[in-house]
């Protein structure tokens, strides 16, 4: 039996619900505005061998209560953005969802990791009408949000490569150049919401919601 048990079925329900409904405030965004709120959006159940891997890692029993409670993630969603400011956007959307609050948030693209990693992580907690771990009804599921722009999302892959992959040559000269790279694309985030502000004739000129970091 998987180490969600009974609970895989609702929260699969849980996981697309809140996909079509944050799908349906940017087609609604688009039709008032002519323009999308995010490039693309995918959704996963984190795998049952994730999952355990995950519990032996924090020292937890592997048991649909500590997975479903302890680990704040087996629920996940990316939205990635075209510019920075869309990022903006799309969290204040889903802090207005009806059902959802958000149990912590990480701003790590003002606050990047040491790494050089980007990207703005929610903990969302969904109430459904389906029982939850603690025997609640109406129930209650975590969800993770990340939120990041096309050029994070392509760093990010990358160093996940780089974090699993094992027997790697020249590795510390990876992880200087990753960090390099984040630094530039960062900047290139930064120019591109820029130019798009120019263009609309917004005040401001250079933008100033985002530091790129050294």
């Amino acid at each position: 039996m998987s180490i969600y048990g009974k609970y895989y079925n609702a929260m699969t329900g849980i996981m697309n619900d809140l996909a079509k409904t944050i799908e349906a405030n940017s087609r609604k965004h688009e039709e008032e505005t002519g323009e999308k709120l995010f490039e693309h959006l995918c959704c996963r159940i984190k795998s049952p061998e994730s999952m355990l891997e995950k519990l032996e890692k924090k020292g937890l029993e592997a048991t649909t209560y500590h997975a479903l409670r302890s680990v704040t993630d087996a629920i996940g969603l990316r939205i990635v953005c075209l510019f920075i400011d869309d990022i903006y956007e799309n969290i204040a959307l889903i802090k207005s969802i009806p059902g959802c609050t958000v149990v912590r948030e990480k701003d790590y693209i003002q606050n990047a990791k040491p790494n050089g990693y980007r990207s703005y992580h929610m903990v969302l907690d969904r109430i459904t009408d389906a029982p939850d771990v603690d025997g609640n009804t109406p129930g209650h599921f975590f969800i993770e949000v990340q939120l990041r722009t096309i050029a994070m999302d392509t760093w990010a892959a990358l160093e996940h490569e780089l974090k699993y992959k094992r027997n790697i040559k020249n590795q510390d000269l990876i992880v200087q150049e990753l960090h390099r790279c984040a630094n530039e694309l960062a900047a290139c985030d930064v120019s591109m919401q820029t130019l798009r502000k120019i263009i609309r004739g917004q005040s401001g000129g250079v933008y100033e919601g985002f530091t790129c970091g050294r």
